[in-house]
């Protein structure tokens, strides 16, 4: 078994949802550098623009697409772009989240409901549909999607960003049943706090900070680069009798 032809993506089509900044933009990288061509997407241009050009400056193989993952007619033309410029897609890795209410549950209203669930679920199985033809084609995929752990129980003052990130867990086993035998995989990566943009409500607060990081078996907040391994592994032939798995990168939070 030669174990770096297993890890490697050349001749692979990514995309990375919520790619232009952290877990999302290290995985575009390390994807890349795996060999992948790697579509960055996010809803800002330039944001996608500057970490393509990024990755062909190394050497890598890259172009930026922005797209809302809340919008099906942005995906679509995500897709379509993929398609035209590679001719096919073989991996996608739905990152792309949306928290906007920080705070009790209760005060959550009808339309921030709809909004988490839009961006966070609809929008990843919409994705994932839009793939789905094109990998059975080719009788190979890879969806990786991007939960949390506040997916396997909820967390203080994120409830609905919970609730759906459980709906995504459970989403990611019932593609990879169905898909399955057309050799499509799908698997999930429920991180931890990671130190990102995204989560900065958490770690920049030093209470909440102290008391987890004290019950952490590896007693510190991750990075983004830390999760770029796992979603290596997972996109690639290495992890090919691995469907429908929930992977935790949680410092041990979830022991």
């Amino acid at each position: 078994m030669d174990i770096k032809k297993k890890f490697d993506l050349s001749g692979k089509v990514a995309i990375l949802t919520g790619a232009s900044k952290g877990i999302g933009e290290s995985m575009a990288h390390a994807f890349a550098q795996a060999g992948a061509s790697v579509v960055v997407s996010s809803r800002k241009q330039e944001a996608v623009d500057e970490v393509a050009t990024q990755i062909n400056e190394q050497g890598g193989t890259a172009n930026g697409v922005a797209a809302n993952t809340g919008s099906i007619e942005e995906l679509q033309k995500l897709v379509d772009i993929t398609i035209d410029t590679y001719g096919a897609i073989d991996i996608i890795v739905n990152n792309a989240a949306t928290n906007p209410v920080f705070g009790p549950v209760i005060n959550t209203n009808e339309d921030v409901f709809d909004k988490i669930m839009n961006v966070n679920v609809k929008g990843p199985f919409e994705l994932a549909k839009m793939a789905f033809p094109y990998m059975k084609k080719r009788g190979v995929g890879s969806i990786i999607n991007i939960s949390s752990i506040g997916g396997l129980s909820p967390e203080p003052f994120l409830g609905i960003y919970s609730v759906s990130k459980s709906a995504l867990i459970s989403l990611t086993k019932v593609i990879a049943k169905e898909w399955g035998p057309m050799g499509v995989r799908a698997n999930v990566i429920c991180p931890g706090l990671i130190k990102t943009k995204f989560s900065q409500a958490l770690w920049s607060n030093e209470p909440i900070v102290d008391k987890m990081t004290k019950e952490l078996p590896l007693p510190r907040i991750g990075q983004p680069d830390e999760m770029a391994g796992l979603a290596l592994f997972l996109a690639s032939d290495a992890s090919s009798y691995c469907t429908g798995g929930v992977y935790t990168a949680d410092g041990g939070y979830t022991i």
